[in-house]
Protein backbone atom coordinates (compact mmCIF):
# COMPACT_ATOMS: atom_id res chain seq x y z
CA UNK A 1 0.00 0.00 0.00
CA UNK A 2 2.87 2.37 0.79
CA UNK A 3 4.47 1.66 -2.59
CA UNK A 4 1.24 2.43 -4.43
CA UNK A 5 0.75 5.63 -2.45
CA UNK A 6 4.36 6.59 -3.07
CA UNK A 7 4.03 6.02 -6.80
CA UNK A 8 0.88 8.12 -6.89
CA UNK A 9 2.46 11.00 -4.97
CA UNK A 10 5.64 10.78 -7.02
CA UNK A 11 3.66 10.90 -10.25
CA UNK A 12 1.89 14.03 -9.07
CA UNK A 13 5.10 15.70 -7.95
CA UNK A 14 7.12 14.77 -11.02
CA UNK A 15 4.25 15.33 -13.40
CA UNK A 16 4.53 11.90 -14.98
CA UNK A 17 2.16 11.74 -17.92
CA UNK A 18 0.19 8.64 -18.84
CA UNK A 19 2.98 7.61 -21.23
CA UNK A 20 5.52 8.30 -18.50
CA UNK A 21 4.21 5.36 -16.47
CA UNK A 22 5.45 3.05 -19.19
CA UNK A 23 9.02 4.12 -18.41
CA UNK A 24 8.67 5.11 -14.74
CA UNK A 25 7.86 1.63 -13.44
CA UNK A 26 10.65 -0.21 -15.31
CA UNK A 27 13.09 2.54 -14.28
CA UNK A 28 12.04 1.99 -10.68
CA UNK A 29 12.62 -1.77 -10.94
CA UNK A 30 15.99 -1.31 -12.61
CA UNK A 31 17.02 1.32 -10.06
CA UNK A 32 16.09 -1.06 -7.25
CA UNK A 33 18.19 -3.75 -8.93
CA UNK A 34 21.14 -1.32 -9.15
CA UNK A 35 20.88 -0.61 -5.43
CA UNK A 36 20.69 -4.34 -4.65
CA UNK A 37 23.69 -5.09 -6.87
CA UNK A 38 25.79 -2.43 -5.08
CA UNK A 39 24.76 -3.85 -1.69
CA UNK A 40 25.60 -7.39 -2.81
CA UNK A 41 29.00 -6.24 -4.10
CA UNK A 42 29.66 -4.47 -0.79
CA UNK A 43 28.90 -7.63 1.16
CA UNK A 44 31.09 -9.67 -1.18
CA UNK A 45 34.02 -7.23 -0.91
CA UNK A 46 33.82 -7.38 2.91
CA UNK A 47 36.17 -4.41 3.23
CA UNK A 48 35.92 -2.08 6.22
CA UNK A 49 35.33 1.55 5.26
CA UNK A 50 34.04 0.89 1.74
CA UNK A 51 30.34 1.38 2.57
CA UNK A 52 30.22 4.96 1.30
CA UNK A 53 31.68 3.95 -2.05
CA UNK A 54 29.16 1.18 -2.64
CA UNK A 55 26.19 3.24 -1.46
CA UNK A 56 27.24 6.12 -3.69
CA UNK A 57 27.72 3.79 -6.64
CA UNK A 58 24.29 2.27 -6.12
CA UNK A 59 22.65 5.69 -5.87
CA UNK A 60 24.46 6.93 -8.97
CA UNK A 61 23.56 3.87 -11.05
CA UNK A 62 19.93 4.06 -9.97
CA UNK A 63 19.56 7.78 -10.68
CA UNK A 64 20.98 7.33 -14.17
CA UNK A 65 17.87 5.24 -14.97
CA UNK A 66 15.61 8.30 -14.95
CA UNK A 67 12.89 9.59 -12.62
CA UNK A 68 11.87 6.09 -11.53
CA UNK A 69 15.42 5.12 -10.64
CA UNK A 70 15.95 8.37 -8.77
CA UNK A 71 12.78 7.75 -6.80
CA UNK A 72 13.89 4.19 -5.97
CA UNK A 73 17.31 5.42 -4.81
CA UNK A 74 15.70 8.05 -2.60
CA UNK A 75 13.30 5.54 -1.02
CA UNK A 76 15.89 2.80 -0.48
CA UNK A 77 18.70 4.88 0.94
Amino acid sequence: MKLLTGLLVCSLVLGVSSNGWLTFIPDTAQGTWDMWRAYRDMREANYIGAEKYFHTRGNYDATQRGPGGAWAAKVIR
